[in-house]
């Protein structure tokens, strides 16, 4: 009887452990993208609108476009492997976008992704998925994703200092 007990309690333990493990991933994958949309926003904000059609150069997208890269990847991305219920899918954001239009949807791609952390079953949110040269977990896709955000924020930043604006300092996590 006290080792059916130990066996429990012990089970019971393990259950409990992985358990706040996963809340504390979630959390730390909220915190994160709570950091990454303030910084997004602060930079989107600083863009004066007249320039949102702005692009470096030929071959690269606008300051518009990049952001409306961002949103279509990551939401498709999450929704895809995942298997929420995409909010694009009967919906297309226009090709040309005006700041009032970018903004919202960068902070509804933000709403989006948070939702999914805290919606993902925790099965799902460990599950592997296919990723470049092999498969990682669900939780590493969503950091991907933030990854690739981070990656075109970078490309923006430039295009603030191409129109000599001084971009924020970076926020960090």
């Amino acid at each position: 009887m006290k080792r059916y007990l130990f066996l429990v309690l012990l089970c019971a333990s393990v259950v409990a452990n992985a358990q706040n493990r996963t809340a504390e991933l979630r959390q730390e994958l909220i915190d994160a993208f709570d950091m990454s949309e303030k910084y997004s926003l602060k930079i989107c904000d600083q863009m004066p609108a007249e320039f949102y059609q702005f692009k470096a150069t030929d071959s690269v997208m606008t300051f518009a476009e990049q952001w409306r890269h961002c949103v279509i990847f990551s939401i498709n991305q999450l929704a895809g492997r995942t298997g929420v219920v995409n909010p694009l899918k009967e919906r297309k954001l226009p090709k040309v976008m005006n700041k009032e239009q970018v903004v919202s949807e960068v902070k509804a791609m933000y709403a989006f992704i948070r939702k999914t952390v805290r919606e993902l079953p925790e099965a799902k949110l460990y599950e592997k998925t296919g990723f470049t040269n092999g498969e990682i977990p669900m939780w590493r896709l969503i950091y991907a994703v933030e990854n690739h955000i981070i990656h075109h924020r970078g490309q923006v930043i430039v295009y603030l200092r191409l129109k000599n604006i001084v971009p924020e300092g970076y926020v960090g996590w």
